[in-house]
């Protein structure tokens, strides 16, 4: 049995097969996941788990590189964008219909509970050396 970091064999087994840049999207119970992309349902009901609680888990077990958000966020879930801003440096926005083109790129889309607006994430693959 694994002792630290995810449980969630999905989500380890993508993790461990991801490479510098490749991506991995956190989202909302709202956002459209591509067929073509592997979908990792978490959601069990509205606002479980959440997208915090997610980003944590998935921040302690990859090296995060940048992130990629819709801009608006900046106006729609300014409480969670402040959030984000404190924790990642580099960041890029783009507008929500290219967040969802960028999903097709994603090695994986992980669904949440989460049901507040734009409440998505890219995360961008970093190296660990």
């Amino acid at each position: 049995m694994k002792k630290n970091g995810i449980l969630n064999s999905e989500i380890s087994k993508v993790l461990s097969e991801m490479g510098h840049t490749d991506s991995i999207v956190i989202a909302d119970c709202g956002l459209p996941i591509p067929e073509e992309v592997k979908r990792i349902d978490l959601a069990l009901k509205q606002g479980t788990p959440s997208f915090l609680e997610v980003l944590e888990a998935l921040e302690a077990d990859m090296e995060i590189e940048k992130v990629t958000l819709a801009e608006e966020i900046q106006d729609f879930n300014s409480e969670l964008e402040d959030v984000l801003k404190n924790k990642f440096t580099e960041k890029e926005y783009v507008s929500h219909e290219e967040f969802k083109e960028l999903t097709h790129k994603a090695k994986a889309v992980i669904r949440t509970g989460e049901a507040t607006p734009y409440a998505n994430i890219i995360l961008h693959s970093g190296v660990i050396f």
